[in-house]
């Protein structure tokens, strides 16, 4: 795959139609998969390539920074599923103040000069262009003009609702990784690289990956069955992944730690991806460094029960 990182005025003009899509993509849900699924798929019936246009950063960062959302998804994430999807050509347009400000005409435009669209996929709700003025039906007046076919699609839960990025961040700030996998048709994922902590969890016999994330966006605090995945680890492996600020100890700062059950090797720089598949329980304040050690065994039990259940 192809990854472009230009403006508008920077972007290298291709001979040849494409199909692309369109939008900012937050946490690659089930409904944006469908939507790459579908352009990907037109684009080999017609014997071109595929392109995917989005925005970093996000949007809302520069026009609205009090509004911002905690981010779902790095940029990386992002490009990996592109790629993985089929994407031929991935165009990262740098979002900035001028930017926003750009008339809606003026980017069709340059998309049209740029990727020589046949065929547009985005979300029905898509916005673009200065006051969001840019909507559907400029979409659609726009592609008659040009010969380009403009395909929205209606992102629909597996419950029949709302799916956005907006529901799914709601679901993981109450701790619910299990709906939140659902909407997003597959679990929550949090990257990073394994730094040294406290060393709080190999006194108490349960040694811990402490990990240094890179997502903006956390599950609630709490107890969680993770599936660790990553070169140093070997296959998939089960994790109890602790999310918060270790009250017994009167800790301040947030914390992502890890213990893999079984598992010995020393994991420190190592880069892990945790995906978030069953909360045990919330953050409890315990009594005592006893009363914790009992608490914690019998969360591992819990969570190999869980495992053995789901993972077989």
């Amino acid at each position: 795959m192809k990854i472009w990182h230009h403006t508008l005025e920077d972007a290298p003009a291709r001979k040849g139609p494409t199909v692309v899509t369109l939008g900012n993509f937050d946490g690659m849900h089930a409904g944006h998969r469908a939507l790459l699924a579908a352009a990907v798929g037109r684009a080999r019936e017609r014997g071109m390539p595929a392109a995917v246009v989005t925005f970093d950063p996000h949007p809302t960062m520069v026009v609205a920074p009090e509004r911002k959302p905690r981010l779902l998804t790095t940029l990386a994430q992002r490009l990996a599923v592109f790629e993985a999807m089929g994407v031929d050509i991935a165009w990262v347009i740098p979002f900035s103040r001028a930017f926003s400000q750009l008339n809606s005409r003026l980017f069709l435009a340059s998309l049209e000069k740029v990727l020589e669209p046949v065929e547009l996929h985005v979300g029905r709700s898509f916005r673009f262009g200065r006051d969001r003025l840019g909507d559907l039906l400029a979409l659609e007046e726009w592609g008659r003009e040009i010969g380009c076919v403009i395909h929205p699609h209606a992102f629909k839960a597996h419950d029949g609702g709302w799916l956005s990025s907006t529901r799914i961040r709601e679901a993981i700030e109450w701790g619910d990784v299990d709906e939140a996998a659902r909407l997003l048709g597959q679990p929550f994922v949090v990257t990073g690289v394994v730094v040294d902590g406290d060393r709080r969890g190999r006194h108490l016999g349960f040694p811990t990956a402490n990990l240094q994330w890179e997502q903006e966006q956390l599950p609630a605090a709490g107890v969680y069955v993770t599936e660790v995945r990553g070169p140093r680890v070997g296959h998939p492996r089960l994790g109890l992944t602790n999310v918060g600020e270790k009250p017994t100890f009167q800790g301040l700062a947030l914390s992502v730690e890890t213990f893999l059950p079984d598992f010995e090797a020393d994991l420190y720089g190592a880069r892990l991806e945790l995906a978030f598949l069953h909360r045990i329980r919330g953050e409890e304040k315990f009594a005592g460094v006893e009363a914790l050690r009992e608490q914690i065994t019998r969360d591992v039990d819990a969570g190999k029960t869980w495992w053995r259940s789901h993972r077989g």
